[in-house]
């Protein structure tokens, strides 16, 4: 997954940001609402971990500077603008009025601080599942894709993929037969500094195409909409 952290203590973000990179998704990190407010609106993400309590930043005389310092600015913004991205809340406070606060601006969860990094990855597996309509387990002939282990097995046997091979086919397998976009794939795949164009895409698509031969699972090609995992005729799991 694409995860934006908010959350204006440096140790707590820095710590955030390790862990869910260890557990293999692509995390940006914002500290205040200027940043999150720009993060969030120029890249799509999967879910969003949001403090409550921020510093406002931004310039001097901007709207945000004047804006009340709180993650609820952000998320009302995102909701304004139609963006349904799972957000779950990670704040100290724990006034029962400003849980209802955050949940009526649009929040989808809600967790206190202090929490366990195990919980906060066991939720996103929820809120992703909830949004998706996706299972722990999702199989496609011999390819099975476990996400609670974040592993992919062919046969029963693990396999190995480098980090964006990984990323795409988790992608396309949540959950699989849904057509994806390259454009999506792209943004997912692409760091601020740095976009993934069509050819490196394609040349990943190609890659694990070759890996999943034999398997009864092929990524297929629509023209003008993008990529979808699928049985392969004759292949187990086939109509």
């Amino acid at each position: 997954m694409r995860i934006l952290v908010v959350e204006d203590d440096d140790v707590l973000r820095g710590v955030m940001l390790r862990s869910l990179t260890d557990a293999g998704h692509r995390v940006d990190a914002a500290a205040s609402v200027a940043e999150a407010h720009h993060f969030w609106s120029v890249q799509p993400f999967d879910a969003v971990l949001l403090d409550l309590n921020l510093p406002q930043g931004g310039s001097p005389g901007s709207a945000l500077t004047s804006a009340v310092a709180s993650g609820l600015t952000v998320l009302r913004a995102a909701r304004a603008r139609g963006d349904r991205t799972p957000v779950l809340v990670l704040t100290a406070r724990d006034r029962t009025e400003e849980r209802i606060a955050g949940l009526d601006a649009g929040a989808d969860d809600y967790l206190g601080k202090p929490f366990d990094l195990a919980e906060v990855e066991a939720r996103l597996r929820a809120l992703a599942r909830r949004t998706l309509g996706a299972d722990d387990r999702a199989a496609v002939g011999a390819l099975v894709l476990d996400r609670r282990a974040r592993r992919f097995t062919l046969h029963a046997a693990p396999v190995e993929l480098p980090a964006r091979e990984f990323e795409v086919l988790w992608e396309l397998m949540t959950p699989p037969g849904r057509v994806v976009s390259k454009r999506t794939l792209s943004d997912k795949l692409s760091d601020f500094d740095e976009a993934l164009g069509d050819n490196a895409l394609e040349a990943f698509i190609s890659r694990l195409r070759k890996k999943l031969q034999g398997s009864g699972a092929g990524i297929r090609t629509l023209r003008g909409l993008g990529y979808m995992v699928e049985p392969e005729a004759g292949g187990p799991g086939a109509p």
